[in-house]
């Protein structure tokens, strides 16, 4: 092989590897995205979770407070048929 043909190899080897290297570059940085637009996603749907969970105790606060008031009246109610037998 004449001096010619070893810098054709040699950059065909380097054509290559730049086309590799660029190509796992651009997949690296795509999954990274991909990543980090995941994580988002769990943020989001974090904040929204706890959301739900603070409406879910006021509406299991409500429903306490309600039961009890019933109780107080059913309570009452009884209290007054007894009164009147």
């Amino acid at each position: 092989m004449s001096g010619a043909d070893w810098a054709g190899v040699v950059g065909a080897g380097g054509v290559f590897t730049l086309l590799i290297v660029v190509v796992r570059q651009t997949a690296a940085t795509w999954r990274a995205r991909m990543l980090a637009a995941r994580e988002e996603q769990y943020r989001q749907v974090a904040a929204k979770y706890a959301e739900l969970l603070e409406d879910n105790v006021e509406l299991h606060r409500r429903t306490l407070e309600e039961l009890t008031q019933a109780r107080a009246s059913i309570a009452s109610m009884e209290k007054m048929m007894r009164s009147i037998d």
